[in-house]
């Protein structure tokens, strides 16, 4: 491994942890002595990168450093593709575009070599029906409340077409090959609940905030579901 792919490594081996990371923890995932670790951190540093902390008390990325997309490598390049041309050909038509749009400004600043590859991508998307376009709701309009943390009042009907209305907080759109899942805090059954998409037949979102974080809502939603945490 070279010196830059190491710095690179230690850019985003930092950038998964939200909190410190020892020194001692870093050079081991990255297979380095703890003194080559120290002059990396300090290398990165003096090239502009927040990296806070010192030996003893561990290390953290603050947020918002981005690296410019031709330091993708090529694995890295063939994972967003394989993922934008799964949203763009199985989302709803506002974040299929989205998906084709940051595809093709990504693959405008790679430099040629990486360019080249992308019409030549060794990860292939299976064929697969795409989702029926049943859903009565905008989407847009979803996943607009979902980031206000927005409360939203639903008419929904069940597997047996018997429709209700409720109160609901809107935390995250699930997508499956075949249906989209809206989660949510239900105020009537006062717990987590899931709603496909295809039969909410009103969304209407209200100006009132939930009372809880969304990050924490997610969090008691996956430990009850059993889902890991996606970090």
């Amino acid at each position: 491994m070279s010196r830059t792919e190491r710095l690179l490594d230690l850019v985003q081996l930092l950038r998964r942890h939200r909190r410190p990371v020892s020194g001692r923890k870093l050079a081991d995932e990255l297979g380095v002595s703890i003194r080559t670790l120290y002059r990396d951190i300090v290398t990165l540093q003096g090239q502009g990168a927040p990296i806070e902390g010192e030996p003893g008390l561990g290390y953290v990325l603050k947020p918002g450093f981005m690296l410019p997309p031709l330091m993708f490598g090529e694995d890295e390049i063939e994972a967003l593709l394989l993922g934008s041309r799964w949203v763009a050909d199985r989302a709803d038509g506002p974040l299929a575009l989205a998906a084709r749009d940051a595809m093709a400004k990504i693959v405008a600043v790679l430099p040629p070599d990486l360019a080249g590859r992308v019409d030549d991508a060794v990860l292939i998307l299976g064929p697969g029906s795409a989702i029926a376009a049943g859903d009565a709701v905008d989407l847009s309009a979803v996943r607009r409340a979902i980031r206000a943390g927005r409360r939203a009042r639903i008419t929904y009907g069940d597997g047996e077409g018997r429709a209700s209305e409720r109160v609901v907080w809107p935390l995250a759109l699930s997508f499956f090959d075949h249906v989209r899942v809206l989660v949510a805090w239900c105020e009537l059954r006062r717990d987590f609940r899931h709603f496909r998409t295809d039969r909410i037949a009103a969304f209407v979102p209200l100006e009132e905030r939930y009372p809880q974080r969304r990050a924490a809502l997610l969090k008691a939603w996956r430990e009850k579901e059993g889902i890991p945490s996606p970090r």
